[in-house]
């Protein structure tokens, strides 16, 4: 931030930088004050709609004949043809297009442990995002239960209702042995966003800001602060691609997470997904502290505190030249982009959508299940999550890429039809769908089952079936 009026050079040093601290400070208060508007106005919506989402009719209902086919008699025989070949359930229900988005609220966005009703708001907005950018019937099911294993119970007798299980807000290291066995137990593709989808983005914004700086993923040095269930995904995807382990260092609270540490026993029980990657990356061959590891280094990438402050501009200026710099925690990123950019940082990203470069999981996963969904796949590898990352950044790529435009924003939905279309033709590929289409097959449903739900909310709009947002000072919900 440069300075209002030129500064004697005989001015003692602590009064030189007052006023720029004072003028950081006021710009931190702005930032914190624009947040709190937000969660007033939303608060004061959330309750005029009483709610994100409803159940709407998709069958047309014309007199009392129509309910003896869609409910009884008719729909004894639609049940009898489900009992004697349970894959109709496909077919003749909604399964086929339906997601049961589970949570125990023990990990939400920035708030933490916040348990299962006041994590509710947050499946209900995750359902709207699968309904309007995917085209996919979400339900939120927020449980109240006591351990992993009444979890994965509650879940597996949920699981013949629904076409697939996004789990979402799970505490880690739960998340993982959540999701690795409901896989093994399910028949239908079972996904944490918070792992999967937040590194499906994130690879896809450092691919691309790798390009825009003129570096390989195979020559850099990279940083993970954070050792929770996106950065552990990530470095496995990175690895993936062929990020050097050796050039690789993962950066939690206790410091750089390496073979030799003190705690690398008690991690090997509790954290085995953390403790293997101990082994693998092995700290990049540095100990210590965030400042050992960030030294030299082409990216960071924070997904830990959302507390500004942990990144510092010391941190960017240490790094290699042209930094990427992305800090993902919500609601508050770790370093405001503005600060890690006047550090020198080449490429910045956040979490936030009042930013450029939102690294979201929204980008992925209602293209991700739409092409689960219509390929029917049997379960989501890492090659699925790959061929998603990919597509996502080429879909960027087509429309330019530069520091401010490194990953789609939720506007540009034409570029997630094609994200299903390449996850229905990796699970083809894999051998893990129930439906083999031709990529065309898949990009045209994909396109149209997507383009769906901007008509129907545009319809209700102008039928006057959803109240317009209202301006100003809210008072009494509006009757519906």
């Amino acid at each position: 931030m440069a300075e209002t009026a030129p500064v004697p050079t005989a001015a003692p040093r602590a009064a030189r930088k007052r006023p720029r601290a004072a003028e950081d400070a006021e710009v931190d208060r702005q930032r914190e004050g624009q947040t709190e508007l937000l969660g007033r106005r939303a608060i004061e919506l959330s309750r005029f709609y009483g709610g994100k989402i409803e159940t709407v009719p998709k069958v047309p209902v014309r007199s009392l004949h129509d309910f003896s086919l869609w409910y009884t008699p008719g729909v004894a025989a639609v049940s009898r043809a489900i009992q004697e070949r349970p894959e109709l359930a496909f077919e003749l229900t909604g399964r086929w297009n339906t997601v049961a988005i589970v949570t125990d609220g023990s990990r939400v966005l920035g708030l933490g442990d916040i348990g299962p009703r006041a994590a509710l708001p947050v499946m209900e907005g995750k359902a709207l995002l699968f309904k309007f950018l995917g085209g996919v019937d979400a339900v939120p099911i927020p449980i109240q239960v006591g351990s992993p294993d009444a979890f994965l119970s509650t879940v597996e007798a949920l699981a013949p209702a629904f076409g697939g299980i996004n789990l979402e807000d799970i505490a880690s290291p739960k998340c993982f042995g959540i999701l690795e066995e409901l896989a093994q137990r399910l028949e239908i593709p079972v996904w944490h966003d918070d792992q999967l989808g937040t590194a499906a983005a994130t690879v896809a914004g450092v691919l691309n800001a790798l390009a825009t700086t003129g570096r390989s993923v195979r020559e850099i040095r990279t940083v993970l602060l954070g050792a929770g269930a996106a950065n552990l995904v990530t470095a496995r995807l990175l690895l993936a691609l062929g990020h050097p382990a050796g050039q690789l260092a993962l950066v939690d609270h206790r410091g750089v997470l390496h073979a030799e540490r003190e705690d690398v026993d008690e991690l090997m029980v509790r954290n085995p997904w953390k403790y293997r990657l101990a082994l693998r990356t092995n700290g990049g061959g540095r100990t210590g502290s965030l400042e050992s590891a960030i030294a030299g280094a082409d990216v960071v990438v924070a997904a830990s505190t959302p507390v500004p402050g942990t990144l510092r501009p010391e941190h960017v200026r240490a790094m290699a030249p042209h930094p990427i710099v992305f800090a993902l925690a919500n609601p508050v990123p770790e370093i405001w982009p503005d600060v890690a950019r006047a550090a020198g940082a080449a490429v910045v990203a956040t979490g936030r959508s009042d930013f450029p470069n939102q690294v979201n999981n929204s980008l992925v996963f209602p293209a991700v299940f739409r092409g689960v969904l219509d390929a029917r796949a049997r379960s989501i590898p890492d090659e699925i999550v790959l061929a998603a990352a990919r597509e996502l950044a080429r879909g960027a790529e087509r429309k330019g890429l530069n520091a401010h435009h490194i990953l789609p924003t939720m506007e540009e939905t034409e570029v997630f039809p094609n994200v299903a279309a390449a996850v229905g033709d990796a699970a083809v590929s894999l051998g893990v769908a129930r439906h083999r289409l031709s990529h065309e097959e898949f990009l045209d449903r994909a396109r149209t089952l997507m383009g769906r739900p901007a008509r129907l909310v545009r319809t209700l709009a102008r039928a006057h079936l959803t109240a317009p947002v209202p301006r100003g000072p809210i008072g009494r919900r509006r009757s519906v």
